[in-house]
């Protein structure tokens, strides 16, 4: 079994490594088909900051629950649009850096493995070289909200956090806390391949969950 940097071995401090539920496919599946790509477009990019929106690569959902690149784009942005079979709505725009990694995810949700399953298959696959996974900080946006109006374009209780993936970070090298919390950064799964700064911003009185 590897090793990891900070001397712990990959599956120590991945039971509370959660992943946005969005990529980790972890809400309940519900029989819906997919808009049509453009809608899929429109809503995926309002993760991303505006200025990056209209270069973004853009991932969107088949019938049957498969992912397809739904536009190339010419940035380093990757937009994963929401999956109609999940009950909440959520977008999220990634640096291309980190696809590899998120792919290897939906993939091996789709083959059934539960999120924790998921996380150590992926980590051992970065250790031993099979992954790639960015060593420099890479972010994520997440958006969600309660729900989405695509002749709108409008979200029901939109809210947005920030997730900024630094492989193999501790407690002691980055200063951050591994407490979660609503009112400040904090460090998610500190030591290992997927070690990410979550970052969530208060949330309206009325915001959504």
């Amino acid at each position: 079994m590897s090793v990891h940097r900070n001397g712990t071995t990959p599956g120590l401090a991945t039971a509370r490594l959660m992943l946005p539920v969005l990529l980790a496919a972890a809400a309940p599946l519900v029989a819906a088909d997919p808009p049509d790509p453009a809608a899929q477009i429109a809503a995926a990019v309002l993760a991303a900051p505006e200025e990056k929106r209209e270069g973004a690569t853009v991932i969107g959902w088949n019938a049957d629950g498969t992912t397809v690149e739904l536009r190339k784009g010419d940035n380093k942005m990757v937009c994963l649009a929401a999956d109609p079979r999940q009950e909440r709505w959520s977008v999220a725009c990634y640096h291309q850096d980190l696809e590899p990694f998120m792919a290897r995810g939906r993939e091996l949700a789709a083959e059934g493995l539960g999120m924790q399953e998921r996380q150590e298959k992926r980590f051992a696959e970065i250790e031993s070289g099979q992954l790639e996974m960015p060593r420099e900080p890479r972010t994520l946006y997440v958006l969600h909200g309660s729900g989405y109006d695509a002749e709108r374009g409008e979200i029901t209780d939109p809210y947005l956090r920030w997730v900024l993936y630094v492989p193999y970070a501790t407690a002691e090298s980055t200063g951050l806390s591994t407490s979660p919390t609503d009112s400040a950064p904090w460090l998610m799964g500190a030591g290992t391949p997927g070690a990410h700064i979550m970052i969530n911003p208060p949330r309206e009185e009325s915001g959504g969950r």
